[in-house]
């Protein structure tokens, strides 16, 4: 059955994938860029089935402008494709404060705007499903990712609320968490001015090893596939789809370690509430 997807971030990586390929299965798709340029060579082949609109994610109004043109222009839109972003490479006091600003309004803010803009024509139309690209540093931390990583983390726990209070209304939700995958997000890296006090730390190893030194096993075709396959899936969609094999392994580990610190501090959490006859005192 044809669907309609909102896509947004389609100018390369995952969000031009997903777009070549619902396309090619006769989907319809309204894409949204910074450019309505974008996309002209597809735009020329699938010219009743290809729009886009332009939209930038640090402008709120561009957003929801952007959201309602492409509601306007269909009929019903089946899912949208939270995926626009980029990442910030560098120490945290390294950054600027207009670099943390621009990451944190695009990769946070501009998600955020993008959902909430997207509700009520959802809720209206009867439900829909919205995938929101984070990574698996939305649930794992790397040196030198910190701003990065405060936008995923970020981003998740927003879904992770709205999902339940959207339910009702028929909208689904799936966190898309996928490992270092061979895209440009690595060549378009926004990297900090280096500070000499940091050389041989764990950021700078890290900051070295995005130079070349590092093997990305992540297959974007694969990755797209996989979040295809779960867009047309029948029955409830999980709360997350990790994709990739280090970002599995690493995920597993630091939810474990996690669970493990838990458990070491099980008794001075109990001992921080009233105690029952404490309780019936008050």
């Amino acid at each position: 059955m044809e669907k309609t997807w909102l896509i947004a971030g389609v100018s390369s990586g995952l969000g031009r994938l997903l777009v070549e390929k619902a396309l090619a299965r006769g989907d319809r798709v309204v894409g949204a860029s910074r450019s309505e340029d974008a996309l002209a060579d597809l735009r020329s082949r699938y010219p009743q089935r290809l729009d886009i609109v332009a939209m930038d994610l640090k402008d709120q109004r561009s957003v929801r402008a952007g959201v309602d043109r492409a509601f306007a222009a269909s009929a019903h839109i089946d899912i949208l494709v939270s995926n626009a972003g980029y990442g910030l490479l560098g120490a945290a006091e390294e950054a600027s404060d207009v670099q943390v600003r621009d990451i944190i309004d695009t990769n946070l803010v501009g998600s955020i705007t993008l959902i909430r803009a997207a509700l009520p024509h959802l809720r209206d139309q009867g439900g829909g499903r919205i995938l929101q690209v984070s990574s698996e540093g939305g649930q794992i931390a790397y040196p030198a990712f910190s701003l990065y990583h405060a936008s995923k983390w970020g981003i998740e726990g927003f879904v992770e609320s709205v999902a339940q209070e959207t339910a009702p209304f028929g909208i689904e939700f799936t966190l898309i968490e996928p490992g270092p995958a061979r895209t440009a997000f690595g060549g378009n890296l926004v990297r900090t001015e280096p500070l000499a006090i940091y050389d041989g730390t764990p950021a700078d190893r890290i900051r070295e090893a995005t130079r070349g030194s590092w093997i990305i096993k992540g297959d974007p075709d694969r990755m797209t596939d996989a979040m295809i396959r779960l867009a047309d899936q029948a029955g409830p969609l999980p709360k997350r789809l990790v994709l990739g094999a280090d970002a599995y392994a690493g995920i597993r580990k630091a939810l474990g370690g996690r669970i493990d610190e838990l458990d070491g501090q099980k008794d001075l959490a109990v001992a921080a509430d009233f105690t029952g006859g404490e309780l019936a005192r008050l």
